[in-house]
Parts: C-alpha cells; sequence; structure tokens
C-alpha cells in the first residue's frame, strides 16, 4: 500500500453561527489543507498519482473557497463552515473528481484553522 500526500492553502473568512463565543463573530483564517491518497497499484512510471495532477485537483477546489465569506457559500446554506465541515465537503469534492481509478482513492483530508489546530475526515 503507498499513501502520499499534497498541501495546499486558502484564505476565507466565516463565523459559526450559534456558537457562545469568540467565533460567533466574523474572522478569517489562512486556512492549510492536506489530501491523503492511498493505492496498490503504480502506474507504468512508477507513480501512485502524479503529485501534480493531485494538487491541480485539490486548487480547482480550494479556488471555491479562496478569498469568500464562507457562510455565504451555496455549500453552507444549511450548515456552519466550520473545519470539518469544510474537511468534509473537500473531501466529497475531491472523492468524486476523475482523476482516481479504482486502485487509487482518496483517503483523508486535513484541515488546519490554524497551526495548532485541524481536522481530519475521512471515510
Amino acid at each position: 500500500m503507498y499513501e502520499l500526500t499534497v498541501r495546499s492553502a486558502f484564505e476565507a473568512a466565516h463565523f459559526i453561527e450559534g456558537y457562545d463565543g469568540k467565533c460567533s463573530r466574523l474572522h478569517g483564517h489562512n486556512w492549510s489543507v492536506e489530501v491523503v491518497v492511498r493505492g496498490e497499484k503504480l502506474d507504468e512510471l512508477g507513480m501512485l498519482i502524479d503529485f501534480k495532477v493531485l494538487k491541480a485537483e485539490l486548487n480547482k477546489v480550494l479556488d471555491e473557497l479562496d478569498h469568500r465569506f464562507l457562510n455565504e457559500l451555496k455549500i453552507f446554506a444549511e450548515e456552519n463552515p466550520t473545519a470539518e465541515n469544510i474537511a468534509r465537503k473537500i473531501y466529497k469534492k475531491l472523492a468524486a473528481s476523475e482523476i482516481f481509478d479504482g486502485s487509487t482513492k482518496i483517503y483523508a483530508v486535513k484541515v488546519f484553522e490554524s497551526p495548532n489546530s485541524c481536522v481530519i475526515y475521512y471515510e
């Protein structure tokens, strides 16, 4: 089994509706995102998946969030844009991507809202 990870980042603002504390007010983060992919079968070049291809796909997803007010986005119309929900949304969007074949799959998405606080989503 092989496992590889790519990292990227985006900047966005949000607030947590119903939260009793500072996060109920509008604030922003420099979000960092790691995506972990797993698989057993390497291609003819000896790669599980090209880092460049995976990072490009991740950046397409993050471009939809970058420099946005997350609470206003349609994908968060019915839930707070918490780190947990952001990680799940990124995971689902990437998992549906055509870059994955049957042998290579997304394993986890890790979202950092600060250098010391992160959430990991996997299925």
